[in-house]
């Protein structure tokens, strides 16, 4: 299986609502997005299922990646993807769609650091996961414990 991880675009710093699962992408944040996911659909980036945080900025994220990767699917809220979850409770929900070719992740920091590296098999951060950024892990078995090879990151410096 092919695992996206897409951290959400720069979102506004205070939401009207002062809740923090409220702030939406500013047009910086749409405009980075979009250039990543522009870059990923031209080398063939297409999930067949894709996850998101219930967060609005994490919603709008997957919304964006739907369109410029063409999926035509639902994009599933699961709670797993907010900021304070854990690595093992990712990793639960993606073995309960071990069925999928290719599942994007739409989510946040801390937590995408933390689910690469548990991913692949550490035990601390790997990587600094920066917003808008893509990452492709690659999984070949389900058990307890994940064991992902890393393919690419993509950050919008580089799209």
């Amino acid at each position: 299986m092919e695992l996206y991880l897409l951290r959400h675009g720069i979102a506004e710093e205070r939401a009207a609502s002062g809740r923090d699962a409220d702030r939406v992408l500013t047009e910086e944040g749409r405009e980075k997005l979009r250039r990543v996911l522009k870059r990923a659909a031209a080398a063939g980036v297409s999930p067949s299922l894709i996850l998101s945080s219930p967060y609005k900025r994490a919603l709008e994220t997957a919304e964006i990646a739907a369109s410029e990767l063409h999926y035509e699917g639902k994009i599933l809220r699961v709670g797993s993807l907010t900021p304070d979850s854990s690595p093992p409770s990712v990793w639960s929900e993606i073995r309960g769609h071990r069925d999928e070719s290719a599942i994007l992740l739409a989510g946040h920091e801390p937590l995408f650091s933390a689910i690469v590296g548990y991913l692949l098999g550490s035990t601390r951060e790997m990587v600094e996961f920066r917003k808008a950024g893509l990452v492709r892990i690659d999984v070949q078995s389900f058990g307890s414990e994940p064991q992902g090879v890393l393919q690419w990151m993509l950050t919008p410096k580089l799209a």
